[in-house]
């Protein structure tokens, strides 16, 4: 953009300084040729006067005369033709009128004269120009008793004219130079100021973008539209900073508020297990596994809030007992709905993940995929480990597939956003949106495609560098 607003203001720049250059120095040419006519034509003026014996009795020795001496003064030719275009005088010897302009048509009198010989006086005529080379013509009617019986004529060199006007052309291009000077020197410090208010607010959009909401557009500098821009920005980005904030402050909240009901569902599920019978022993686990996810959803809850801390709640896993541990919470629900279960590799790879995430993200895909994919659906959870190779890290594929209806790949690409569902009932349409972003938190994604020839495949991956913990890292298992 900067390119494009210094190449758009030298071209006005220029433009503007020609139009001032050209109309000027064609005024200059004017007015010198002005002042040169004016005086000419009153020295062919008297001479037209003094000219009517000479040119009706052939009398013209006195007119001669004073005809030589002026042109012996100034330089200037002077003759008087009667009306047939003879010459009767002259200031030099053997002039005719061909030889007053040698660019003149041979044998032809100039226009001037023959204009004279008409009867009619002489106006400005043309501009001479420095590149003009033929000399200035003056002619006067001489007349008796309002009858043209000749005329007088001047032919003046130019050559001092074309001097000082060419001399004052080139002062006029050297202020124009200046002038045109000073302004693309200027253009810099114009163009950055002019930018100055859209580049903070690149920079600011970016760093927003980012993550970094405390950022604002100075507005103190640039125009006024812009200005205006940059508050008009730092004001939206208030709302947003304020709306998250809220967001943030309610979500941890609730997730506060929350655990300690579920603390104190755990106690008194805990304390059952004094009354049960051996059959309901592993109900009754399963019962406190689930409080203690729950407990854990409401822990990963509250480091959405507080995503700059995230980095402290991540622990290494083991994939496989991760992946069997929700698949045998998840059979009791299974068998009622007449799915299948299954699960395929992952045995001896370990990750390093914020606490629960996994956990989370497998509940919230098989619960859809059993909701979702009809009765009789197979689900399965296949761990696919990828060593690292030139230019990319190793990373963990946890897929989970089912050969239910699915969804057409359009539908896919909308089901993690907040709140969206496909028309059906059942659901907040949350579980996806939060599952993406607390992978989004350690550098991990979720990405849902269709599968063949059915279903829905849902994929997590996460980068694991190694795949392998270091010897003594602790893992939540």
């Amino acid at each position: 953009m900067r390119r494009r607003i210094i190449t758009v203001y030298v071209t006005l720049l220029v433009a503007a300084c020609l139009g001032l250059a050209v109309p000027l120095c064609v005024s200059i040419a004017a007015r010198g040729t002005s002042d040169m006519f004016l005086d000419r034509l009153n020295d062919t003026a008297r001479f037209a006067s003094i000219a009517e014996p000479a040119v009706l009795d052939g009398t013209g020795g006195m007119l001669e005369a004073e005809m030589v001496a002026y042109d012996r003064l100034y330089g200037i030719t002077a003759v008087v033709v009667d009306r047939h275009g003879r010459v009767v005088a002259a200031s030099r010897p053997g002039l005719e009128l061909s030889d007053l302009d040698p660019s003149a048509d041979p044998g032809e009198p100039p226009e001037e004269v023959r204009n004279a010989l008409a009867g009619n006086r002489m106006g400005a005529g043309g501009i001479v120009y420095p590149w003009q080379r033929g000399p200035l013509i003056v002619a006067e009617p001489v007349g008796r008793s309002g009858e043209v019986v000749g005329a007088a004529v001047t032919a003046s060199p130019t050559r001092t004219l074309r001097r000082a006007t060419r001399n004052q052309w080139v002062l006029a291009a050297g202020g124009v130079a200046v002038l045109m000077a000073a302004g693309i020197a200027a253009a810099g410090p114009l163009t950055r100021w002019i930018l100055r208010p859209i580049d903070d607010l690149g920079e600011a959009t970016r760093a927003v973008a980012g993550g970094s909401l405390g950022i604002r557009v100075r507005t103190a500098a640039g125009p006024v539209e812009l200005r205006r821009l940059g508050e008009s920005f730092n004001r939206m980005a208030d709302t947003i900073t304020a709306m998250l904030e809220t967001q943030r402050v309610f979500v941890a909240y609730a997730g506060h508020q929350v655990r300690n009901p579920l603390a104190a569902l755990r106690l008194r599920v805990d304390s059952l297990s004094r009354h049960l019978v051996p059959q309901g022993r592993q109900d009754h686990r399963l019962a406190l596994d689930e409080v203690d996810r729950l407990t854990r959803v409401c822990d990963s809850l509250l480091t959405l809030a507080r995503t700059e801390d995230a980095e402290h709640t991540e622990v290494w896993e083991e994939v496989g007992e991760v992946v069997g541990d929700r698949l045998r919470s998840w059979e009791p629900i299974a068998e009622r709905v007449g799915a299948v279960l299954v699960r395929e590799g992952g045995d001896g790879v370990r990750v390093r993940c914020v606490e629960g995430t996994l956990d989370q993200a497998l509940d919230a895909l098989i619960d859809n995929a059993l909701k979702f994919g009809g009765e009789g659906v197979r689900i399965t959870v296949r761990v696919e480990e990828v060593p690292p190779g030139p230019g990319r890290p190793g990373h963990v594929d946890v897929h989970v597939l089912d050969d239910g209806p699915g969804l057409p790949a359009e539908q896919l690409a909308q089901a993690t956003r907040p709140f969206w569902k496909d028309g059906g009932v059942g659901g907040s349409g949350l579980g996806l949106s939060i599952v993406v972003t607390l992978l989004e938190l350690q550098g991990a994604s979720l990405t849902l495609t269709p599968a063949r020839p059915r279903g829905i495949d849902a994929r997590i991956r996460l980068v694991t560098g190694s795949g392998r913990a270091p010897a003594g890292a602790p893992a939540r298992t």
